[in-house]
């Protein structure tokens, strides 16, 4: 009598595994920079969108608002988006959080 032998070999797995373990070791560093770009770039076009709500409020009505609050009262923005933004109102300088 024959026996067939359809199982994989210790040596085998050890090698499948040792080969995800080095695919996952190149691609896990690329993916977490690639999400601490993409932060960074969605504070950088938050900050513009804001210095330009400032902006044009400021054109407007000749007075920096208050508050970042205020331009969404004022309808210049539909929310302040998240973060702890830092706003000087006499220069109308808007500042990026930390």
């Amino acid at each position: 009598m024959k026996r067939k032998n359809d199982a994989f070999t210790l040596i085998e797995i050890l090698v499948v595994v040792i080969l995800v373990g080095i695919m996952a070791a190149i691609v896990i560093p690329q993916f977490t920079d690639a999400s601490d770009d993409a932060r960074e770039n969605r504070d950088v076009m938050n900050l513009r969108i804001l210095q330009n709500a400032v902006d044009y409020c400021h054109y407007e009505t000749g007075a920096f608002p208050a508050t970042l609050d205020a331009l969404v009262t004022a309808g210049y923005l539909r929310s302040v988006p998240e973060g702890t933004w830092g706003y000087d109102a006499g220069t109308g300088v808007v500042s990026a959080p930390e």
